[in-house]
């Protein structure tokens, strides 16, 4: 068995008083899809948030692709190859489809501020990299129709694949989908599980899924663990 991409071991939490994590620990292997599961209050925003370097821990350290990261700010966790989406949508909702992608290659940006800005040369090219990747992420969530349309604009169900879209143009090792299904009715909760499954499928992408539909993660998770309150 390959060694696992995330090791989470003995991770604590505190705001003060409150104990939003303790003693969490678990392990993700590349390629699957890893689902926690619990009823609201028991703290698994939080456990994405520390994944991803919103949060430090109290205590305990994450360990991803062989790295101690365990107190990394959040631009550093994204370069190293975490992305995700979060509970409640979080697009620039006068932007368009396509700039709102766009805007998930900033961490693979190289070039200064003055051959970007004046679009001569290197920044000509690295733009029409990054261009082309984000058409790919369009072409493959089906969203080519809808690609100029500001997001505010759509419905709340295309919102969260728009969302979906950026975290994806991260290229990332780890993505992490903090409810990605909330507010969806039943076909757009068909269209996501689908979605998930091919990135899986088609570009190996090492995913955990926080979601209260039972159904959708008993269908589509390799592993799955509780959380209490």
């Amino acid at each position: 068995m390959a060694d696992p991409l995330l090791v989470v071991s003995d991770v604590h939490l505190s705001f003060g008083g409150i104990r939003a994590l303790q003693g969490v620990g678990f392990t993700v292997q590349p390629g699957e899809i890893f689902s926690i599961i619990g009823p609201n209050g028991a703290g698994k925003t939080s456990m994405l948030n520390v994944i991803s370097g919103v949060y430090r821990p109290t205590r305990g350290q994450i360990l991803f692709d062989g790295r101690d990261r365990t107190h990394l700010r959040a631009q550093a966790v994204a370069r190293l190859g975490i992305a995700r989406t979060f509970q409640n949508v979080a697009l620039f909702k006068g932007m368009t489809v396509l700039d709102n992608i766009l805007t998930g290659r900033h961490i693979h940006m190289r070039r200064g501020l003055f051959a970007g800005g004046f679009f001569w040369g290197p920044g000509v090219a690295e733009e029409i990299r990054h261009r082309a990747a984000v058409e790919r992420v369009i072409d493959f969530l089906e969203i080519n129709h809808i690609r100029k349309t500001p997001t505010g604009a759509l419905p709340y169900g295309l919102q969260k694949r728009v969302e979906l879209g950026r975290a994806l143009a991260m290229e990332p090792k780890l993505l992490l989908l903090d409810e990605p299904m909330a507010g969806m009715n039943l076909e757009e909760k068909e269209d996501m599980a689908r979605f998930i499954l091919d990135v899986n499928d088609e570009w190996s992408t090492t995913t955990i899924l926080i979601e209260h539909d039972m159904g959708v993660v008993m269908d589509i998770s390799h592993r799955v663990r509780a959380r209490s309150r």
